[in-house]
């Protein structure tokens, strides 16, 4: 057994949160890819059995009373909120990210007032993003600009309505300084809108200490909502009577059940609904949420920076010289919970993740030559960790 299997076997051992893994479905796999979609916990299939057979089979239209799904998107957003730092009221649950993302960014140049006709868009950002954002300031009459997060403070001005960042960039892990960049949009009298889909589940992110604006986030990555699963909207509490949805359905009807023709918002983040939940998806969410019981989110940051250290530090000592490049920063002020590594040869990523796979280590690729690695603390163990090292050396040695 090498040295750093070794070192593996004793990091596990003192791992205060090693018991989680037991809490999710998995075997013999290294799973290194959360950050796209999480593993199943474990109860969640029992879970949604009783919300097919009882609760839709048995008591049917009574379960929007009796089983509570007309209250889960704010209930389930309650048990989103202290993973991201926020307190209860503020987070309602439902629609896709990117749905989300256009409620968000259009409310928030109205929030913005007149005089303001310029939206800035994080240059690196996943492309939905940048469709949305295009699309708002279409529908809001903005000019679009896309800054890269380093460049966003000279890009302020007193033009700038909304300013939409993501926390973690999606192909390097790279983690961007999220109080100062919310500090510097407040400053110059805009409108922060954070996307959370690489952050929310693996770190800290303080949005009522920071004094964030607006956020969404996924429900699939690192909280193990499941594929598909309904994503979220964060309205901070003092800007909650000012949030004017550009989706208002009736659902978000100060009276939904009023079916008048005037349209009146309902009070608090609720606004933030638009249609009839998705109540099988939202509700295995629910019971996912439940493996966070009792875990501080402090503890996973700080599983997650030795986990990715360790990482690093096998791909030094196992993978031959010049075959790959880190590309996710060193310092753990800049890192997420995941490791992105360049190929030397373009195009020879997608060739490494196949080959890695079948080997039983499953991370992904982004083209041309990006390598990711991501890294949840819950069921992710410092063995893993090693075995992922020696086969990805293995795999670039033969």
């Amino acid at each position: 057994m090498s040295e750093l299997a070794l070192r593996a076997r004793k990091l596990d051992e003192a791992d205060e949160l090693a018991p989680l893994r037991a809490r999710f479905v998995v075997d013999d796999v290294v799973y290194l890819d959360g950050n796209s979609l999480g593993a199943l916990p474990a109860h969640v299939p029992d879970r949604l059995a009783d919300v097919v057979r009882r609760q839709w089979g048995e008591l049917r239209i009574r379960s929007w009373e009796e089983s509570g799904w007309w209250t889960a998107p704010e209930r389930i957003g309650d048990r989103i909120a202290p993973l991201v730092g926020a307190a209860p009221g503020q987070i309602v649950v439902g629609d896709s990210t990117s749905v989300n993302v256009f409620k968000a960014l259009v409310a928030a140049v109205r929030i913005a007032g007149e005089g303001r006709d310029e939206i800035l868009v994080d240059a690196t950002t996943f492309p939905t993003d940048g469709y949305i954002a295009g699309s708002a300031a279409r529908m809001t009459g903005c000019s679009l600009r896309a800054v890269a997060p380093d460049e966003v403070r000279a890009a302020l001005s007193g033009r700038t309505a909304a300013v939409l960042l993501n926390h973690v960039d999606y192909r390097t892990g790279r983690l961007y300084d999220l109080p100062a960049l919310t500090a510097a949009v407040r400053e110059a009298g805009a409108v922060s809108v954070w996307d959370l889909c690489h952050s929310a589940g693996a770190l800290p992110v303080g949005l009522d200490e920071h004094g964030v604006d607006l956020a969404v986030g996924c429900t699939y990555k690192y909280l193990n909502g499941g594929p598909g699963s309904p994503a979220y909207l964060y309205v901070r509490r003092d800007l909650q009577d000012r949030f004017d949805s550009p989706l208002p359905g009736w659902n978000s009807h100060v009276e939904p059940f009023g079916m008048r023709g005037a349209y009146e918002p309902a009070p608090g983040a609720l606004r933030g609904r638009v249609g009839t939940p998705d109540i099988l998806s939202m509700l295995a969410l629910e019971a996912a949420l439940e493996v966070w019981d009792g875990v501080p989110i402090e503890a996973v940051r700080e599983k997650s920076l030795a986990l990715t250290d360790f990482f690093l530090e096998c791909v030094g000592e196992y993978v031959p010289d010049g075959r790959v490049e880190p590309v996710t920063p060193l310092a753990h002020a800049e890192r997420g919970s995941q490791v992105a590594l360049r190929c030397a040869h373009a195009g020879d990523a997608g060739d490494v993740m196949k080959r890695l796979i079948e080997r039983g280590v499953v991370g992904d690729y982004r083209a041309p030559d990006i390598l990711r690695f991501g890294f949840t603390p819950l069921y992710v163990g410092f063995g893993d960790v090693e075995r992922a090292g020696r086969v990805l050396g293995e795999v670039l040695g033969a």
